[in-house]
């Protein structure tokens, strides 16, 4: 058995438990020597004669499939599918699984890191008290603002949780709400328009789809409050990051807060040049202990398609 392990943060020596049972499993481990997401010409590479693949957030195109015939499974590290042509899996009998709700916590305690950043210039702040200066800056507090969710999914709730400990108003859109979960932590429903009318912060939530891609659209926000936080944990193609700049130039929005880009690995972003925005290079995820619980959900799933048993995870 051959497995392709992607994901830099379950290398061969990252000391992951899940890592010895999938080495116990597999007497082939190959694993991703770029430290980056890879792309169609060094998955081929990497995935020939592989079996199945443990999967980050790579390319993995029809192409890459049509180019490995051994691929049975790719487990996907982490909730998000985007990167998979789930057609051409499904046209190949390829089982594609994840691992929802391993990393909410995670991500929820980044957004309120980039929020907080954002809304006390956190990082501006730490370099120029280092650069020797003693700056004064007054921000805007959370308390008693309203704070948007877009994607009340496993992240989202997570995420209304932590504003509900700011004493925020929070509401939310999303297609599948649960309504008695909502009504039961003071989540507001509310329809679109009225999120980005009504939001001083605007969480975003939501895996990227056909109907997602740039959902916040230059339109979008031109019909926010002057001045809204927008913070992204999701994936980059859900905003319209040249709508964005234009508008951050303009002054109507107040500031982002950016752990993922349209194209990654981020280099020389347009977004770098402004000072209220924060940027983290899509790792949102990545605490000890959801690398931990997303590792070994990750890998179960992998060992368990191909030992033939029922996966409980299985997006196709």
């Amino acid at each position: 058995m051959k497995i392709l392990v992607t994901p830099t943060s379950l290398g061969p020596n990252s000391g992951i438990r899940a890592m010895e049972e999938l080495a116990s499993f597999a007497q082939n481990l190959v694993f991703n020597p770029t430290g980056k997401p890879l792309g169609e010409r060094d998955l081929i590479r990497l995935l020939d004669g592989c079996d199945g693949c443990i999967a980050g957030v790579d390319h993995f195109t029809a192409n890459v499939m049509e180019n490995s015939p051994c691929l049975k499974v790719i487990s996907r590290y982490g909730t998000g599918v985007d990167g998979v042509d789930l057609a051409a899996a499904k046209e190949r009998n390829i089982v594609v699984c994840n691992t929802p709700g391993a990393n909410a916590q995670a991500v929820a305690d980044m957004t309120f890191g980039l929020l907080l950043s954002l809304t006390r210039s956190i990082p501006a702040l730490d370099r120029r008290t280092r650069d020797g200066q003693w700056p004064r800056a007054s921000r805007v507090e959370l308390y008693g603002k309203t704070f948007g969710i877009l994607g009340l999914g496993a992240v989202g709730k997570a995420v209304a949780k932590r504003a509900a400990g700011f004493s925020m108003k929070v509401i939310a859109c999303s297609p599948r709400i649960n309504k008695e979960y909502a009504e039961r932590n003071g989540i507001v429903e509310v329809d679109f328009g009225t999120l980005i009318r009504e939001s001083d912060f605007l969480s975003l939530n939501l895996p990227l789809k056909e109907q997602t891609r740039h959902i916040i659209s230059a339109s979008a926000m031109k019909a926010m409050k002057k001045g809204v936080f927008i913070i992204n944990t999701s994936r980059g193609g859900v905003v319209d990051e040249a709508a964005a700049q234009v508008l951050l130039r303009e002054g109507h929005l107040g500031g982002l807060g950016i752990d993922v880009f349209e194209d990654e690995p981020a280099v020389d972003s347009p977004f770098f040049e402004f000072e209220n925005v924060v940027v983290t290079p899509h790792t949102a995820a990545h605490t000890v202990e959801a690398v931990q619980i997303m590792a070994a959900m990750s890998v179960r799933n992998l060992i368990d398609v191909l030992s033939g048993k029922s996966c409980k995870y299985t997006v196709l």
